[in-house]
């Protein structure tokens, strides 16, 4: 009974103020929002709550997230883990990390169908990074864990 009251006391104090909202979307919605012809780049990372190099990874995408946020760049932080987990498992982690960046939880199961219209260089490991303006014809793919640096460099040189 004790430990059931503490754990409740403890998501309820994580979540309290906590309202990052985690959209369940297709390959198709994510297709749509990032192959336009916008100028804006969007920096996609594809990530799980039990990948260990992703959530080393996040905080620097959060951070690079605060650091753009004046220019036209997106941040958009694709979870893969299981749609059913979100309630238990995505939601109470990015608010325990304090996420800021959009994150939204894609709802696949068959990577043969959603890697290839991703990247076709994508294997379908990750953590896993698309940095791509459409206007400037940039779509850069990334097959492992990034750094603030070079995500930086990344993002400056699609703003130029």
């Amino acid at each position: 009974m004790k430990r059931t009251v503490i754990l409740f006391l403890f998501l309820f104090l994580t979540f309290k103020g906590y309202s990052q909202n985690v959209s369940v979307i297709k390959i198709t919605d994510l297709e749509k929002r990032i192959k336009n012809n916008s100028d804006t780049t969007y920096v996609v990372n594809f990530w799980a709550t039990w990948c260990a190099p992703c959530v080393k990874e996040l905080p620097d995408f959060d951070s690079i997230n605060t650091t753009f946020k004046n220019e036209k760049v997106k941040m958009l932080l694709v979870s893969i883990d299981f749609k059913e987990d979100l309630k238990t498992k995505v939601i109470p982690f990015i608010a325990a990390k304090k996420l800021k960046a959009e994150v939204l939880l894609l709802d696949e199961v068959d990577g043969n169908y959603f890697i290839p219209k991703v990247s076709d260089q994508w294997s379908g490991a990750i953590p896993a990074t698309l940095v791509v303006n459409n206007q400037k014809h940039i779509n850069h793919f990334f097959e492992k864990k990034l750094t603030y640096i070079i995500l930086k460099i990344e993002i400056e040189e699609s703003l130029k």
